[in-house]
Order: structure tokens, then sequence, then C-alpha cells
């Protein structure tokens, strides 16, 4: 297991560092300076000593007083006290023959004393260590007595080494006092400069862990130092062109998501490896999954339709885009009906132009399909219901050219037919333009609207119908509740009630009554046409209010209807942004609904 040392603070790095530096460096200046002071001054003192011996020997030799002891040591004492040093004058075989501080005869032979052989040897004899007479530790300075260019005896000056131990001890304080002193201003200027680039370099760090959190709108304070200004203003500077890289990311991906939101076609996007990559929300809905469930998932997990994927894999192959029709099972709505998707897929491409997945834009052209579908219905329809009647005045007609004529019953018979046929065609024409009228001022919003109570309209289309319903044995019943009314086309929505009622009456067998009732229903009035008819297929409904559809083709065609009579109740109906609506079953008659909203 991998150990992590614990960090330290840069000012726990450098100012111990800085500390140890500063201190050794003052140490060994402190210890090259003392023992260089200590150096001077014992020099110092050497040549003073020096200096005394010499002038003490120089003295001896005009006076000649060496050889008179009584003389000689009333001399030394007297110098003694003017060098401020202790004399000693030894003869040339060691014997002391005068001291400033000790009796002569009590001291022992000096001849093995090293300044003593080098002062009789002609030269300055120097040495310092401990003397046994004083017990103390003496610097020794002898200078050879020369009378007539022979060494005579030697006089020696001496000084106690506690007495400069004493002068170099002050001095020593001193440069204590000096080291300490150093070394805390020295301390502090470190503290203070280490804490300053610390300071600096904390900024520098909350700035930079604010921007790593995302915060790319805070700044660097700007710090004095030339180096941390530029660190600073750097990042500043990165943090700020960062920042607009980011909004232009996120603006573009929004723009993205909103586009892709706001499409009416699916977007599925899958990477080399199969795995979805984008999912918009109209492709969630053809899939029935969504993006959370999708993205990342291999694609074969989501879509199980088998055309969708040899589409994908084409697409990776391909570089031209390829254009499909796909049935996928409508599992959105629960009707289990088929979508017909267009699909459009490529290859999807990085700006290297590296293929990196596919693309597949699905289009639902169901209900264009539709149109189209119901477009060559009616055309066909169209067709056969003009095409029916122009047979019949042809035959007729031909039949009365080829010598009816010559057979006034025939001929009247035959003319009638061809006035009846003339009456159905003209009828399929007039409601066709009806229809195209209906369409044409509903596209236009020039329907013309107002207030109208709604049981005056089912008295009217009631009246309309009376003689008709009276031929066939059918009784007409009103029912509207009070103070009813709607805001409509009159004339249009009475015509609407009157195809519902003719249709009722026409499919009810004598002796029956139907029903005309108005109610509201919620913010709706709702109009029902309840009859005792045959009652009509489930299978039938959905397709009841198309043009020329008939539930039984045979039995309309005898009872003179135009297939066209519920399409213009529809188109009517939506013109005033209503609904309509069919319960049936066969055997218990049917109820024929139109829901017409009170405010739009």
């Amino acid at each position: 297991m991998r150990l992590l040392m614990r960090r330290r603070t840069l000012f726990l790095q450098l100012f111990p560092l800085y500390s140890l530096i500063t201190l050794t460096s003052l140490l060994v200046l402190s210890l090259y300076f003392v023992n260089t002071l200590q150096n001077i001054y014992y020099e110092q003192v050497t040549d003073n000593l020096e200096v005394c011996a010499r002038v003490v020997g120089s003295q001896f030799e005009r006076e000649g007083t060496l050889q008179d002891g009584v003389e000689l040591e009333k001399l030394v004492r007297f110098l003694s006290k003017k060098c401020r040093a202790r004399l000693t004058v030894v003869s040339t075989s060691g014997v002391v023959l005068a001291d400033s501080e000790k009796d002569p005869a009590q001291m022992e032979n000096h001849a093995d004393r090293p300044e003593i052989e080098q002062a009789l040897a002609g030269k300055i004899g120097i040495s310092r260590r401990r003397s046994p007479t004083m017990g103390v530790g003496m610097v020794y300075v002898a200078a050879p007595v020369i009378e007539k260019g022979k060494i005579i005896g030697v006089v020696r000056a001496s000084r106690s080494i506690s007495t400069v131990d004493a002068v170099l001890s002050v001095a020593y304080r001193l440069i204590v006092f000096a080291f300490v002193a150093t070394g805390i201003v020295a301390g502090i200027a470190g503290l203070v400069v280490t804490r300053r680039i610390g300071k600096s370099l904390s900024h520098l760090h909350e700035a930079a862990s604010r921007m790593a959190t995302g915060d790319l709108n805070s700044r660097v304070p700007i710090p004095d130092t030339a180096e941390f200004a530029d660190l600073a203003e750097m990042l500043n500077g990165m943090a700020e062109q960062l920042g607009r890289v980011i909004r232009a990311s996120s603006n573009a991906s929004r723009e993205q998501q909103a586009i892709l939101t706001s499409m009416q076609e699916g977007v599925i996007a899958v990477t080399n490896d199969d795995r979805i990559l984008i999912l918009n929300p109209a492709a969630e809905q053809l899939l029935g999954t969504s993006v959370d469930k999708a993205r990342g998932r291999i694609v074969s997990e989501v879509i199980r339709h088998p055309g969708l994927l040899k589409l994908l894999e084409r697409c990776r192959s391909d570089r031209v885009p390829l254009v499909e029709e796909i049935a996928l099972r409508d599992i959105s709505t629960g009707t289990g009906q088929d979508r017909i998707l267009q699909a459009t897929g490529t290859a999807l491409v990085d700006t290297e132009g590296k293929n990196i997945g596919a693309l597949l834009v699905l289009n639902d052209v169901t209900q264009t399909r539709k149109l189209e579908n119901m477009r060559r219905e009616f055309v066909a329809n169209v067709s056969h219901e003009l095409k029916t009647p122009i047979t019949s005045i042809k035959g007729f007609v031909e039949t009365i050219l080829d010598g009816a004529l010559d057979d006034p019953a025939k001929a009247r018979e035959f003319l009638e037919i061809v006035a009846r046929q003339t009456d159905r065609l003209n009828s399929i024409i007039e409601d066709l333009l009806t229809l195209s009228a209906i369409e044409q001022k509903a596209e236009s919003a020039e329907l013309s609207k107002e207030p109208t109570p709604i049981e005056n309209l089912l008295k009217q289309a009631a009246a309309a119908l009376q003689v008709k319903a009276q031929a066939a044995g059918v009784n007409i019943e009103i029912e509207c509740a009070d103070g009813l009314s709607v805001s409509v086309n009159a004339p249009l929505m009475e015509q609407a009630i009157i195809n519902l009622l003719d249709n009722a009456v026409k499919y009810s067998p004598s002796g029956s009554t139907v029903r005309l009732i108005a109610e509201s229903v919620g913010d709706n009035v709702g109009i029902h046409v309840v009859d005792n008819g045959p009652g009509i297929e489930a299978e039938h409904i959905p397709r009841l209010f198309e043009r020329f559809y008939r539930v039984d083709k045979a039995r309309s065609r005898k009872m003179g209807g135009t297939g066209l009579g519920l399409a213009i109740v529809k188109h009517i109906v939506q013109a005033h942004h209503g609904r309509t609506g069919v319960q049936s079953a066969p055997g218990k008659g049917s109820t024929f609904s139109i829901f017409i909203p009170v405010r739009e």
C-alpha cells in the first residue's frame, strides 16, 4: 500500500532552511571574527611586549646595570610599571637575575624556556603557556640584551592571559550580542518575506481552487512582486479566456439541445461501438424510451427494429445519405397500429473527416401517408360516385335514341330515371362544393358566428325533416335544456343537425322515435341524435365521417345518399373547433353527437 507523505506548507519548507542557513552563516562569521580578533589582539599584545622588552633591554645596555642585583631589581620594578607588564631578566645561563613580581632566588632556571632559547639564539622569542611560577597562563616575549655584539642576557616581558581574555571577553559579548541581534533581525525579515510569499501563493491557490470548482468570475489580487504579478495576471487571463470558451460551449450546447428538443423529427446518434450518443424527445416518444435510460447503452438494447439497425450499420460504411420508409409499431398511444417512419441515415464525421458513428433522423409520415391514401380513395370514390349516374344517364339516353321515343310510356320512364340520376349527380356536386366552401372558410377564419339559442336550431332542423319523417312513420322528439345558447354559424350548424337527423330518419324503422337532445357537457354544448336503427359494427365507427364511406353501400345508394353527409357534419363541427362522436352497437341503435365549445 502506497503511503502518502504529508505535504508541508511553503513557510515550513523555506523558513527553517532560511533560518538554518542564516544562523550557520552568522556562526561561521562570528567564529571567524572572534578568531581574527583574538589573533589581532594577541599580535598587538605581543608587539607591545616586544617593544617593552626591547626598550628595557636597550635601557640596560645604556646603563650597564645587568650585573648589579639591587639596582637591577629596582629598575625592573620601575620599568614594569611603565610597561604595565611583568619583566624578567635572565642571564645567558638561564639564571633569573631579576623579576618584577617574584623573588629571583625562588625561581627556576629559565634556560629551557622556549622564548629564552629563541632570545639566546639572537631572535625575539615568543611563547604562550602556563607559568609554573605564577600558576596562570601568560604571554611571553623575550629579547636579547646585546653588548658590543655579544648577547649578555635576556629581557622577558609577559602579561597574564586572563588580562587579555578580560579585554577579549568584552569583545566576545559584543559579538554575541551582534550575533543574536542579527539573527533576530534576519529571522524577522525571513519570517516577513516567507509569510509574504506564502500569502501571495495562498491567494493564487485560493483563486485557482475557486476556478477549479467552476467559479471563473473569481480573480486573483495582483501582488507587488513582479513574478507573482505576472503569474496572477496569467491566471486571471486564463480564467477569463476559459470562461469565454465555456460560455460559448454552453451556449452552443443549449442551442443544440433547444434545436433537438424542438424538432418534430426523431434524432438518434450512435458511436462506432454501437452506443447511443444522442436521443432527442421526439425519438424518445417514437421508440418508447428516455434519454436517461438510453444514453451510453448498446443501440440494439434500445432499438428492436431490425430495419433501423441495418440502416445504422449501412450508414457507417456508406458516406452517402440513405433514405428508407420503415413501419414501426406505435407503442406511445397503445393502439397497436404501425407508424410509417421516413428514416434518413448518414455517417457521423468529426471536423477532421473521421468517421465516428452514424446519425439517424426519423420523420413520422404516418399522417402524410394516411392523407395520401385518403386522397386516392377520395378520387376513386368520387370517380365511382360520378361514374354511376353518368353511366346510367348515358345508357338510358342511348336507349331512348335507339327507338324508345316511339314508345311514349317507355320514353317517359327512361327520362324519369335520367332525371333522378341527374338529381343524384347534382346532389353529389353540391355536397362537394359545400365541403370545399366549409374548408375554405375554416382555413381563412371567415366563418361568421353569433350567439344562437340551441332550441331554435333543433326546432328548425326538425321542421325541415318533418315531412320525410312522417312519410317514414318516424316521430321526432326534441329535448333541450332551458336557456342553452352557443356562438355558431346558424345556417351551417342547422345543416349539420339536419344531416344527422336525416340519417337517423332513413335508418329508423317505422313507428320508432328519433330523439334530438341538447345539453351542457362541461365547457361544451352537446347535441345528440338518438335513433333505434340497426346499429353499426365497431370496425366501421372510426371511418364513418370519411367522404363517401358507407357501411352498407348498396342500401345507402338505394336510399339516395351521396356518402358526404357525415363528412359535411365533421367539417362544420371542426370549423367551430368542436368534435364529433358516435356510440352504436348492432341491434341497439346509434347516437351521433356533436360538441361545440362554449368559449373558444
